[in-house]
């Protein structure tokens, strides 16, 4: 199992239109491509109170570009993106890492 970190850096004032995107569009697409989330969370304190943090499970990264992939290029995705994006971008910039748990690691 590895772990992908993602953080969204949204454009100031729209974080709380991307957690909606996440909550009433997003999510449900990843389910129908079989992408599984570990967790979303927000900055409470630190560097900016404008940020997603989330991670995803993947069996391997050959699982992560096969399923990952799919959800990029459905038609569905990419009109509700659109939709939501009609009054401006709301992700800035996008930072990920794949995580591989330690052999001392509560996460497997």
């Amino acid at each position: 199992m590895i772990y992908e970190l993602r953080v969204y850096r949204c454009v100031p004032g729209r974080l709380p239109a991307l957690l909606k995107r996440f909550d009433t569009i997003t999510l449900k697409l990843w389910e129908k491509h079989g992408i599984r989330q570990a967790g979303f969370w927000t900055v409470l304190v630190g560097d900016s109170n404008q940020d997603l943090y989330y991670l995803l499970a993947w069996d391997s990264l050959a699982d992560r570009e096969k399923k990952w992939n799919a959800f990029a290029s459905d038609p569905e995705w990419l009109a509700k993106r659109a939709e939501t994006e009609k009054d401006g971008a709301i992700v800035a910039n996008v930072a990920n890492s794949f995580l591989q748990p330690t052999s001392f690691s509560a996460v497997k």
